[in-house]
């Protein structure tokens, strides 16, 4: 099946909303508030047990015709069809792009499948204790070695699930930096940690000296024949594996159509299945999958991930806005914001069509973002204030986990009062004091979710996947590749050389030159 590869700017879509944009910048969202009586109940979503509200956006019943005619001409529907079906539509790799395959109850593949009973095994062994150390003592500490998405899907999985947590201990190892490595395992004791190594390649720098540096830890204590016991490998590399000392049935497979970034599903989501149970895991899993099904099947009208990555092309690409702010008001998410700036940077960061022409638009969004009310403390006074009109995404829960009602009516009052001022700001210059006119018309969504479970964590998170899908799609870019995280690698071997030999001639660059040699003085 084709990928559809329309540019944007030649749609007739693209130019009317272009001459639309000339009609609705200077309009107040307070002006539409009073004159829409129903705005509210128009510009929202009810799905499962999330409730989106986008009524506090600079966009009229036009724009959101316009931005849905644009969706069609970019064959967006032909774009969803084809990321399901198989096809390889990450182009520049050959490869498919079927993360959702991974979570698909309805049809799953024999190998994941395969995989997933494997992970429960696994799993239920570690935390029951039936699976020994080689002392005989079970395991109480796991250590998650890996980098990128290896590391920032379950560290951040891990962190969101925390109340359903077992008593297993979860670490996450993913800088090379010495000092991070010897900071998490200073108080571990060998004999009762298990490590699992995630890398496709099982060749990743990072990765490698990490496990490597503790390898060496475990071997002060401990002997060759007692790696099995305590390393397994999530790979596709088996034979790397097995070399390194990890035994071949410990050794859980990755795929080819797989991005790292979108892996969480996968085996390298194993630390998390370990932390909160299988059960758990799958039900993660299966909230991903009742979303996946909701973007496929879903009217764009009603499409949450749709509707959601049409907005960001508005302001992206008409009000010239560059970056995005993601709050959520839930301490459990307070790694939510660095892995989707992973998942979102990594994937929209591109210059170049699927066309292989260079772009003269704008593509990628900043995401950027803390916990609420964390960042009421920070950085909203830029947001509220600050010269940058900057689109914000509230994310809250109805009920608390614990069951706090003090608390968690601050905290929503506060969410919601955010979105409120926001949009409202003071009405009216205060001619004695400027400081504290407040001009508001400042667009924010809020996605309102009954209740953090692996379930609906799930779901958020294929939201926000394919929301970025559906930005890719409209910027006829390929959103599954990263070339330019390459480069980067390339530059710093070359640099390890000079460093191993001290030679700086050995460096071309004077102003590296002389970075190097302060750093050896």
């Amino acid at each position: 099946m084709n990928f559809p590869k329309v540019n944007p700017t030649k749609t007739k879509a693209w130019n009317a909303l272009k001459a639309h944009f000339s009609e609705m910048k200077q309009v107040k969202m307070q002006d539409l508030f009073a004159q829409e009586e129903s705005r509210a109940e128009a510009f929202s979503l009810q799905w499962n047990d999330f409730y989106i509200d986008y009524s506090k956006n600079r966009i009229s019943s036009k724009t959101k015709s316009l931005l849905l005619d644009l969706a069609k001409e970019v064959k967006l529907d032909e774009a969803i069809k084809a990321q399901f079906s198989g096809s390889a539509i990450n182009q520049t790799e050959n490869r498919a792009v079927l993360h959702t395959a991974l979570r698909d109850f309805d049809a799953m593949k024999p190998e994941v499948k395969e995989t997933l009973q494997k992970m429960k095994t696994f799993s239920e062994e570690i935390i029951s204790g039936s699976w020994k150390g080689c002392t005989g003592k079970a395991i109480t500490d796991i250590v998650n070695i890996g980098v990128g998405g290896s590391d920032l899907g379950p560290k951040m999985a891990s962190e969101a699930l925390q109340y359903y947590k077992n008593h297993l201990q979860t670490h996450y190892i993913s800088n090379v930096d010495g000092d991070h490595v010897f900071e998490t395992i200073k108080n571990l004791n060998p004999e009762t940690t298990l490590f699992i190594i995630v890398s496709k390649s099982f060749s990743t720098l990072e990765t490698l000296t990490n496990a490597t540096t503790i390898r060496e830890w475990f071997l002060k204590n401990l002997s060759e024949k007692d790696i099995e016991k305590h390393f397994v490998a999530v790979t596709a590399n088996q034979t790397s594996a097995v070399d390194f000392g990890i035994k071949s049935t410990n050794i859980f497979p990755m795929w080819d159509w797989v991005g790292g970034r979108f892996s969480l599903w996968s085996a390298v989501g194993l630390s998390t299945c370990c932390a909160v149970g299988y059960d758990h895991f799958e039900s993660l899993l299966k909230g991903a999958h009742e979303m996946d099904k909701h973007f496929y099947s879903s009217e764009f009208e009603e499409n949450i991930p749709v509707m959601l990555g049409m907005l960001s092309i508005w302001y992206a690409n008409f009000f010239n806005i560059e970056t995005e702010a993601i709050i959520p008001y839930s301490e459990y998410l307070d790694m939510l914001v660095p892995y989707l700036q992973q998942a979102v940077m990594e994937s929209n960061g591109k210059s170049v069509d699927r066309n292989q022409d260079f772009i003269d638009y704008t593509t990628g969004t900043i995401v950027w973002g803390n916990t609420g009310t964390n960042a009421q403390h920070a950085f909203f006074q830029l947001i509220h204030q600050g010269t940058r009109c900057i689109p914000v995404d509230f994310v809250a829960f109805s009920k608390s986990l614990h069951g706090n009602k003090k608390h968690h009516i601050k905290l929503l009052s506060n969410c919601f009062a955010q979105s409120e001022a926001l949009l409202s700001g003071t009405y009216k210059k205060e001619v004695d004091n400027a400081y504290k006119f407040f001009e508001g018309n400042n667009p924010s969504n809020t996605i309102l979710i009954k209740k953090l479970t692996p379930k609906t964590l799930g779901s958020l998170i294929a939201l926000y996947e394919h929301k970025l899908f559906v930005q890719g799609v409209v910027w006829n870019i390929y959103s599954y590749d990263q070339w330019g995280v390459e480069l980067g690698k390339t530059v710093a071997k070359n640099l390890m050389n000079a460093f191993e030999l001290g030679d700086s001639t050995l460096i071309s660059n004077k102003s590296t030159q002389n970075l190097f040699n302060k750093s050896i003085q």
